[in-house]
C-alpha cells in the first residue's frame, strides 16, 4: 500500500486529547492513518509539506440536499411555506436523474474547495448522487426522501425508492458511500408509514435521516392532527433512538431534549438556513449541556445560499452567545467538535473519521495559515472558527487519497461542471409555465385541515352564544 506522510504541520487531532501540536505529521498507508507524531522519520512514497498550514480532520455536513445547488440564488427572502409551494417545489417538479447528477457534482466540488469531507444527503435520484460522490472521492451518507402525504399507495413506492437505494449502495465506492432511509418529515410522512420505516431501517441495519420540528407551524399542525408534537410522535412510533439523523430540531422543549438525551437521537443544527428562512433558532447550547452530540449541517445550497462549513461554524458560533447574551457560550472547541467528531457520531461513523487519531480512515484537510486574517496567530482554533473560510482551504485528502492540493481539483474537472450546471439552471429556471404541480396533495391536505378548522371555530362561537 502507498504510504503518504503530511509533514510539519500545525496538528489539531480532534482525539480524545485533544492535542494541538504546532510542528506534527501523520503518516497514512492506504486509506488509514498509521502514526500520528512531532517528528515521524519514515521511508514514504510520497511527503506533503504542511509547514504553515493546520492539518485538521475533515469537517463533516450532516444535512444538506446536494442537488439543490441548482436552485443557489433562485428563492431567496421568503417564508419557509410559500418558498416551498410557490418556488421549489414547482420546479422540483422539472428535475431529471442527469440534473441531479449535475447538481451533485457543483455540490461536491464546492464542499472539496472548501473542507468538507462527508455530508448527509436527501434528496431524489439519489443513484445519480450517489454516482457523484463516488466520482468526486468524497464520503457521504445519502438517503432517499420520502414524501407520503397519507396517500394509500404511496408509502410502500416510496419504501420501495428508499430500499433500493439501500440495497444497491450501502457501502459501495469502497465503503465511501453509506445509505439511510430519508422520510422527509412527520407532516410528509403518516405514523402508519414512519412505522414502516423504522421497521425496514431495523432490518438493513441502518439509520434514519429526517427533517424534525424545523418550524413553529409544523410543531403545530403536527399536534393539531395526532395529539403529539413531532418528537413525542417519533418517540411513539419507536424512531427516536441512537441512529436517528434529526436536521434542524429548532421548536423543542426542555422535556423533548431530555428525551433524545435519553434515547440517543442526534439532532443536526443549521443555523444559517434556519435563520435565513426565518424559522427560530435551535436551543444548541441547552442540548449540548444535556449531553446530546449536536452536529452541524448547512442544509442545501436553496436555502443557505453555501455550503462553507466554516462560514457555517462562524454563524453557529455566534448566534447563540447573541441571542442568549452570553458570549461564553459556544466556544470555538466546541464548534469545532460539532463539525468534526459530532458529525461523525451523527452519521454512525465515530470509529472511523471525525478526528486524527491512528487506525481512522485518513480524511484530512490543509489550511493555509499564511494569511493576512490569520496573522498573528495567537491561536489556531480560534482562527479557524471566527476568522477562516472555505477559500483558505488549501489541500483535502479522503480515504487516503488526495482530492485537492494547492486549491486545484484533482478528481473533478472545475469548469466542466460549471458549465453544465450553469446550462442545467437556465433550462430549470426558463421562464415557462409550471404546471406540474409536485405535492399538490399535501396542498388538499392542508387546505382540508384548515376548513375543519375553521369549521370548529363557527360551530364553538354558535355554542357560546346559545349558552350565555
Amino acid at each position: 500500500m502507498e504510504k503518504l506522510l503530511i509533514k510539519d504541520g500545525y496538528l489539531v487531532t480532534m482525539d480524545p486529547r485533544r492535542r494541538i501540536l504546532k510542528r506534527g505529521s501523520v503518516l497514512v498507508e492506504g486509506n488509514r492513518i498509521v502514526k500520528v507524531g512531532k517528528e515521524i522519520k519514515e521511508r514514504t512514497d510520497r511527503v506533503i509539506e504542511a509547514r504553515g498550514r493546520a492539518v485538521l480532520p475533515g469537517l463533516i455536513n450532516a444535512h444538506t440536499h446536494s442537488p439543490m445547488t441548482l436552485f443557489r440564488g433562485a428563492a431567496d427572502d421568503m417564508e419557509l411555506d410559500p418558498w416551498l409551494r410557490e418556488k421549489i417545489w414547482p420546479v422540483e417538479a422539472r428535475l431529471k436523474a442527469e440534473d441531479c447528477y449535475v447538481g451533485a457534482l457543483l455540490a461536491c466540488a464546492e464542499m472539496i474547495k472548501s473542507g468538507t469531507t462527508c455530508f448527509a444527503d436527501m434528496y431524489f435520484f439519489m443513484e445519480k448522487v450517489a454516482e457523484a460522490v463516488g466520482r468526486s472521492g468524497l464520503r457521504a451518507s445519502l438517503s432517499y426522501g420520502m414524501i407520503e402525504l397519507g396517500i394509500p399507495g404511496r408509502c410502500e413506492e416510496e419504501l420501495r425508492k428508499g430500499e433500493k437505494l439501500v440495497r444497491e449502495h450501502h457501502g459501495s465506492f469502497g465503503g465511501r458511500v453509506q445509505t439511510m432511509f430519508g422520510p422527509h418529515a412527520p407532516y410528509t410522512c403518516s405514523p402508519e408509514c414512519l412505522r414502516k420505516v423504522g421497521e425496514r431501517a431495523e432490518k438493513h441495519g441502518v439509520g434514519i435521516h429526517i427533517h424534525l420540528s424545523e418550524t413553529e407551524k409544523e410543531v403545530r399542525e403536527v399536534k393539531e392532527k395526532y395529539g403529539k408534537t413531532p418528537v413525542e410522535l417519533l418517540h411513539s412510533l419507536g424512531l427516536l433512538g441512537p441512529r436517528l439523523l434529526a436536521a434542524h430540531c429548532v421548536w423543542i422543549t426542555e422535556g423533548e431534549m431530555e428525551l433524545m438525551a435519553g434515547r440517543g437521537a442526534k439532532p443536526v443544527h443549521n443555523p444559517t438556513s434556519n435563520l435565513k428562512l426565518a424559522s427560530g433558532i435551535s436551543p444548541v447550547p441547552a442540548m449540548l449541556e444535556k449531553g446530546i452530540p449536536v452536529a452541524l449541517g448547512t442544509d442545501g445550497a436553496a436555502s443557505n445560499n453555501s455550503l462553507d462549513m466554516f462560514q457555517e461554524m462562524k454563524l453557529a458560533a455566534l448566534i447563540h452567545k447573541g441571542w442568549r447574551r452570553n458570549p461564553t457560550l459556544m466556544p470555538a472547541q466546541t464548534v469545532l467538535e460539532m463539525a468534526t467528531l459530532h458529525g461523525a457520531k451523527a452519521l454512525g461513523m465515530e470509529g472511523e473519521v471525525g478526528s486524527i487519531e491512528e487506525g481512522k480512515k485518513a480524511d484530512l484537510i490543509l489550511v493555509d495559515l499564511r494569511s493576512l486574517r490569520f496573522s498573528p496567530l495567537h491561536q489556531v482554533l480560534s482562527h479557524l472558527v471566527y476568522a477562516s473560510s472555505g477559500e483558505l482551504v488549501d489541500t483535502v485528502i479522503v480515504d487516503g487519497k488526495v482530492l485537492m492540493e494547492g486549491r486545484k481539483l484533482l478528481t473533478l474537472d472545475e469548469e466542466k461542471i460549471l458549465k453544465m450546471a450553469e446550462e442545467t439552471a437556465s433550462r430549470l429556471f426558463e421562464e415557462g409555465d409550471f404546471k406540474e404541480e409536485p405535492h399538490e396533495e399535501l396542498f388538499e391536505l392542508e387546505d382540508e385541515l384548515e376548513r375543519k378548522k375553521k369549521k370548529r371555530g363557527k360551530y364553538r362561537a354558535v355554542y357560546r352564544k346559545a349558552h350565555r
